[in-house]
């Protein structure tokens, strides 16, 4: 494991880049698949009524399109050129910061998107639950929240899940 600063100071750094990016007319994109796209779907929909952003300024597209939402789409974790193709279709640009959440650190659509984020000169930002994760090496801020095993095995959706969903509600500092 790469040693680093402690994750309070990673989510700081992340919330100001995200802040001025807002600031500046950006967009936040959370980026995912299961468990951990729909923890993005979840704050894009919660920020429009908690913090009066405009429709549109935060969204979060998922691995397997608004099915996936509510329904299992199996294997759309693996599919890098679907999260490529879903940011050009909602014309991602160097303003914006993708922020890709995976527990693994390992999903193939969220590696492709923060990549493809990098590439076009967004702010790119990964979330994994793993250290040295294809995904955190991916972005320009890896937030790596490492909880340690589940309890039930084989199963890297639960604790990952509410540490993610903390991370994803910090917010900006006041200034």
């Amino acid at each position: 494991m790469r040693p680093g600063p402690p994750a309070s100071v990673v989510i700081a750094r992340a919330a100001d880049v995200i802040a001025e990016r807002l600031a500046a007319g950006g967009r936040l994109v959370h980026l995912g698949a299961g468990t951990a796209g729909r923890i993005g779907v979840l704050d894009a929909s919660e920020c429009v009524p908690t913090f009066n952003t405009d429709p549109g300024q935060v969204v979060g597209p998922i691995a397997g399109g608004p099915r996936a939402v509510t329904l299992p789409v199996e294997n759309a974790e693996d599919d890098g050129n679907a999260a490529v193709e879903q940011l050009r279709a909602i014309e991602l640009t160097a303003g914006d910061v993708v922020c890709g959440i995976a527990a693994s650190g390992q999903t193939p659509y969220a590696v492709a998107g923060v990549t493809y984020a990098r590439e076009i000169g967004a702010a790119p930002i990964g979330l994994p639950c793993s250290p040295d994760s294809a995904l955190g090496d991916a972005a320009d801020i890896a937030i790596e929240i490492v909880v340690g095993p589940e309890l039930i095995t084989g199963s890297t959706r639960l604790r990952a899940g509410t540490a993610q969903k903390l991370v994803v509600d910090a917010r900006p500092r006041s200034r």
